[in-house]
């Protein structure tokens, strides 16, 4: 438990009395029988369910409605963290980008402030998205982005940036799947990205496999026979105080030989570019940026 999640935790749980919110619950819904114990940083499922506290804006809530209201092939999401959990990576993603989502003029402007390489135009964002799980013509594994940013290009193709949203998570090795290394392999050497030592520091049990798979999801994209996807980035996204995630960051960028396809910024630095709705920058701030 590092200084920066304990200030996390405490932090939502004054937010949500702050805005008068009920206090939720371990396990998120309590079951006959089994002890519950409360937990500041949550509301109640039904409460947030119904009310969407999770959510700071009309568009963001809209947002998350919209995507829950479909699965896509294959999909696993926790529901319970999304609309119970207030530190919830997942629910950070809708905040930040519902918005955008809602006015893609606006989304528009604020890609390319955040990036200025960026090529065409925004004409779509996605939540909780994968182009294929367990697909072997894109990774062949269920990872999905927090959200993914279309890009419309001239020659009728398209350009992506999938996002990763990080907040209060923490330093935890992971290990990709053996008897899917070969496509893994396969994505990471067609890309040219990587240094010549890369893949065997990520191919065993690692802190960098989370950040390295969903690259590869984006990379595999980019690889994909059809042609319809012409660029691509991978953007990881957490905040400046939390030194796991901003430290993981540093340490994946130094795998890289060619790091074009590959950013990460904060939460500041999105806020800062001064591109979202005033009144949702000062709600994000509040809510997910503790002094």
């Amino acid at each position: 438990m590092t200084a920066f999640r304990q200030r996390t935790r405490l932090h939502q749980a004054r937010w949500r009395e702050d805005h008068g919110h009920p206090i939720g619950t371990q396990p998120h819904r309590p079951r006959p029988g089994v002890e519950t114990r409360p937990v500041g940083s949550r509301v109640p499922l039904d409460y947030g369910t119904e009310t969407g506290a999770n959510f700071l804006t009309p568009a963001a809530l809209d947002a998350a409605r919209a995507r829950t209201s479909f699965i896509e092939p294959e999909q696993s999401f926790d529901h319970q963290r999304l609309w119970a959990d207030l530190l919830s990576s997942e629910a950070l993603a809708f905040n930040l980008f519902g918005d955008l989502a809602a006015d893609l003029r606006r989304a528009d402007r604020a890609v390319h402030a955040w990036m200025p390489d960026a090529p065409g135009r925004v004409s779509e964002i996605r939540f909780a998205h994968s182009p294929g799980r367990l697909d072997p013509d894109w990774l062949n594994s269920l990872r999905a982005f927090d959200a993914a940013i279309v890009l419309d290009q001239d020659d009728g193709s398209q350009g992506i940036i999938g996002v990763d949203v990080k907040y209060h998570e923490r330093l935890k090795p992971e290990q990709p799947k053996p008897e899917n290394l070969w496509r893994d392999r396969e994505v990471h050497d067609r890309s040219g990205a990587f240094r010549p030592e890369a893949f065997d520091m990520v191919k065993g049990r690692s802190e960098l496999c989370l950040i390295w798979l969903e690259h590869l999801l984006l990379l595999s994209m980019v690889q994909h026979p059809s042609g319809a996807w012409t660029w691509g980035r991978y953007l990881v996204v957490q905040p400046a105080a939390n030194p796991d995630m901003v430290g993981l960051s540093a340490r994946y960028c130094e795998l890289l030989d060619d790091p074009s396809t590959f950013a990460a910024m904060t939460i500041e630095d999105l806020l800062d570019a001064a591109v979202l709705p005033a009144r949702t920058t000062a709600a994000l701030r509040n809510r997910y940026l503790p002094e």
